[in-house]
């Protein structure tokens, strides 16, 4: 049943309206979308770049808004999931949109939804990424950097045709949706190619069905190792790709060894755009030292050493697992994790198992999410070390209380599995820790 417009007047109100909208929460298409932004005549004046993969695409955004930015122009940015509050889904000119700013275009997408009684069912996703992308066509922009939700070919942000697409990475996640194998989920990623269009694929080992799409299309495909790559040391790291090159460069400011790959792709990308939008070597080197993104392999100073990361899946969990393990020496690390109930937490547990001591399994304020005591009882089918301990906990932030409790100063606790999981951290502002044994 429909609200009384009066009744949506905040964005509370709006999303609450878009959560009854459709009976499945994720319904893959774009016949519906599409004729919605067709209604409201949707349209943009500056260059789109779309960003799509299984790990990485935040980071990727998020690279290339800070050195476009640095460069002078006016971008804009749509990313999802959020961590705490839904508005830092979109950015504009680097700043998150006000929720009073985005009800009115809530509104104009219901008008449109629902023009001459003629009501066309849209899901959340779809919803809230028509209200936004319609926030961004009005904001005067210069570019526009769009992450893609899910897979790639019928997700909503791939009713615009991308100037540049980007494919970070490829691997398995969401397999009830985008295939069972890595040839099926790149062919849906490779969805968001358009022809005679360049696309970055920085997946190191791309499957062919990407390669293939591309040629079928006649995109201009930007590939890792072929048409670009990187090189480094411990001090600094150099890239270079057709026609340009930049070297002894210092390390992206967000942490971990695989955003190398993920800075690669960026200036990739920015190098097949350069002829729309040119970039300084000066803009490339201030927009990598100052890029920020909460809980990506986040360390938060203090005692114990804590560590964010949304990894929630196998391979961004072997990622995550890497990085821990450059860390060096921790005596004990604790483990928060609260996942969603679709994913294969087996392999995720029992690749980071080896380096933790405690772990504290949390619920999640979601339907979706496995219970704790599902999880807890998932890491017993795989942990194998007699003198690790579980326990099960109702919310994230009450598990790393009681991590903290349990923890010396020296040790180190990581919190990972969900967005949902990183956020119930994030929700009352960067946790400042001090272990109890401090104070004694």
């Amino acid at each position: 049943m429909r609200l009384s417009m009066e009744h949506l007047t905040t964005l509370a109100g709006w999303l609450a309206h878009c959560e009854r909208l459709h009976p499945k929460s994720i319904d893959m298409g774009l016949e519906r979308v599409k004729a919605v932004a067709d209604r409201m005549g949707l349209a943009f004046d500056c260059p789109i770049i779309t960003v799509a993969g299984t790990n990485g695409k935040g980071s990727t955004c998020a690279m290339l808004e800070a050195i476009l930015m640095q460069a002078g122009y006016r971008t804009g940015v749509y990313t999802s999931p959020h961590l705490v509050h839904f508005e830092e889904r979109c950015r504009v000119r680097g700043d998150i949109v006000n929720a009073t700013d985005l009800v009115a275009h809530f509104e104009i997408v219901e008008s449109a939804r629902t023009q001459n009684g003629d009501e066309i069912s849209l899901t959340y996703f779809e919803f809230t990424t028509l209200a936004i992308l319609r926030l961004l066509a009005d904001a005067k922009l210069d570019v526009v950097i769009l992450e893609v939700g899910l897979g790639g070919r019928l997700d909503a942000v791939n009713i615009l045709d991308a100037d540049c697409a980007v494919i970070t990475s490829i691997d398995l996640d969401h397999m009830e949706l985008l295939g069972k194998d890595r040839e099926s989920i790149g062919f849906e990623k490779a969805g968001i190619m358009r022809a005679g269009r360049p696309v970055v694929v920085s997946d190191p080992v791309p499957p062919q069905s990407v390669l293939d799409h591309a040629a079928r299309l006649g995109a201009d495909l930007w590939r890792f190792g072929h048409d670009f790559n990187f090189s480094g040391d411990k001090l600094q790291w150099s890239w270079a790709g057709r026609g340009r090159r930049y070297a002894g460069m210092a390390y992206p400011a967000l942490r971990g060894a695989n955003q190398l790959v993920n800075a690669s792709g960026v200036l990739a990308a920015l190098t097949a755009l350069r002829g729309v939008l040119p970039v300084t070597a000066q803009s490339v080197r201030n927009g990598l030292s100052m890029v920020e993104l909460p809980g990506r392999f986040q360390i938060i100073p203090g005692q114990p050493t804590l560590v964010l990361d949304v990894a929630h899946n196998p391979h961004s969990v072997a990622a995550l697992t890497e990085n821990l393990d450059a860390m060096g020496f921790y005596p004990c690390t604790h483990a928060v994790f609260g996942a969603m109930a679709d994913k294969d937490v087996a392999p995720m547990l029992a690749r980071i198992a080896p380096l933790i001591d405690k772990w504290y399994f949390t619920d999640l304020p979601t339907p979706r999410a496995a219970t704790a005591e599902a999880l807890r009882t998932a890491w017993q089918t795989v942990h194998s070390r007699p003198d690790v301990t579980a326990t099960a906990c109702q919310t994230p932030q009450s598990a790393l209380d009681s991590a903290v409790r349990n923890a010396d100063p020296t040790d180190r606790i990581v919190v990972f599995g969900s967005f949902y999981t990183v956020g119930g951290i994030l929700q009352n502002g960067v946790p400042r820790l001090s272990a109890p044994h401090l104070s004694s």
